[in-house]
C-alpha cells in the first residue's frame, strides 16, 4: 500500500504538534510521567507571579503554579498549586511567596508535622521579606551618612574661606619680612660700627692701663721685698741676742754659766737629800725623841707599819 503525500505531510504535522505541546509544557515544568496532587494558596497581593512559577521544598523542586484566578469581590488571588504526590502536605504548611531581587518570583513550601491535607485543600500562605525591606535600614543609615558628609562639606567649605583668608594674609608676610630683614641689617650694621668704636676705645684705655699695671707691679715687689726685709732683719737681730746668751752662758761668770759647769750645787743638793732621809729614818724609829710625851712608841710604829703592810696584801 502506497502512501500519499498528503498522508505523510499530516501525519508529520500532527506529530511535529504532539512534540511541541509535549514539549512546550515540559519546558513549563509539566511532568507527564509523574502524579500531582493540587493544592490551593489565597493571597491578597501575588506579587507579579504568573503560571509555571516554581514551588520549592528545601531548594528542591516539588511543583508549579498552574492556575491563578482573581476574586475581585474578595480583593483576593487564588493560586493553585500542583505538587507532587511524594510530597506530604500537611495543616501547618505554610506557602510563602518568595522572589529574587530582579528575578522571577516562586513559592517557597515551610512543612511542618501536622495532619496531610487531601488534594485540593487550601494552604496557609505568607509573604516573605523583599530586599527592599531590608535595604529600608540601609537606606536610613545611608540618608544619616549623607547628612553627616554633607556636614562635613560645609565645614570644610568654612575651612576653605578660612584657608583662603590665611593664604591671603600669607600672601603679605613675604613683604613685611623682607622689610623686617632690612631694618635688622641696617641696625646690624649700626651695632657693628658701634661695637668696632667701643672696641677701640677699650683698646686705647687698656694701652694707657698699661704704665699703670707696671708700676703697681713694681710696687708690690717693693712692698713684699720690704716686709721680707724687715722679717730677716728681726729674725738677725733674735739669732744675735741667742748667741750672746749662750755665750753669756759658756763664759762661767755668772750664776746660771756655774750652775751648768760645776757639780757642787749637785753635790750640797744629794747631801741634804741624804740628812733628810736619815732624819726621817731616825723620826720614824724613835718618834719619842721628838713628840714626847704625847707622840707614839716605836712598837706602836711598828705594830701600824705591819697592819698598814698587811691591807696592802690583802688589797692587792
Amino acid at each position: 500500500m502506497k502512501l500519499s503525500k498528503e498522508f505523510k505531510v499530516g501525519l508529520f504535522m500532527v506529530v511535529a504538534i504532539t512534540l511541541l505541546y509535549f514539549g512546550f509544557n515540559f519546558l513549563k515544568g509539566i511532568d507527564f510521567f509523574s502524579t500531582s496532587n493540587k493544592y490551593y494558596a489565597v493571597y491578597e497581593d501575588i506579587n507579579k507571579l504568573t503560571e509555571s512559577n516554581q514551588v520549592f521544598l528545601n531548594g528542591l523542586a516539588v511543583g508549579r503554579v498552574s492556575d491563578i484566578t482573581i476574586q475581585q469581590s474578595k480583593n483576593r488571588v487564588i493560586v493553585e498549586l500542583d505538587i507532587d504526590s511524594n510530597i506530604k502536605v500537611t495543616d501547618s504548611t505554610v506557602a510563602v511567596l518568595d522572589g529574587e531581587l530582579l528575578g522571577s518570583r516562586f513559592i517557597t513550601l515551610k512543612v511542618s508535622p501536622g495532619h496531610v491535607l487531601e488534594s485540593n485543600d487550601t494552604i496557609h500562605t505568607d509573604m516573605a521579606k523583599g530586599m527592599l525591606d531590608f535595604a529600608e535600614p540601609v537606606a536610613n543609615n545611608m540618608q544619616m551618612v549623607l547628612k553627616n558628609l554633607n556636614t562635613v562639606l560645609e565645614s570644610l567649605a568654612a575651612n576653605t574661606k578660612r584657608m583662603d583668608t590665611i593664604f591671603l594674609r600669607l600672601q603679605t608676610t613675604p613683604a613685611l619680612l623682607n622689610r623686617t630683614l632690612s631694618t635688622a641689617n641696617s641696625n646690624i650694621d649700626e651695632l657693628g660700627i658701634t661695637f668696632k668704636s667701643v672696641a677701640g676705645n677699650l683698646n686705647g684705655t687698656l694701652t694707657e692701663l698699661k704704665p699703670t699695671l707696671a708700676n703697681f707691679k713694681t710696687l708690690s715687689d717693693s712692698l713684699k721685698l720690704m716686709q721680707l726685709n724687715n722679717t730677716l732683719n728681726k729674725a738677725q737681730q733674735s739669732l744675735a741676742r741667742i748667741n750672746q746668751t749662750l755665750s753669756q752662758l759658756s763664759s762661767g761668770d755668772n750664776t746660771a754659766s756655774k750652775l751648768l759647769t760645776e757639780d757642787s750645787l749637785y753635790v750640797n743638793l744629794n747631801k741634804l737629800l741624804y740628812s733628810v732621809d736619815s732624819l726621817a729614818i731616825h723620826f720614824n724609829k724613835n718618834p719619842k725623841h721628838f713628840l714626847a710625851p704625847l707622840g707614839k712608841s716605836k712598837k706602836k710604829i711598828d705594830r701600824d707599819l705591819k697592819k698598814e703592810a698587811e691591807d696592802k696584801k690583802k688589797t692587792q
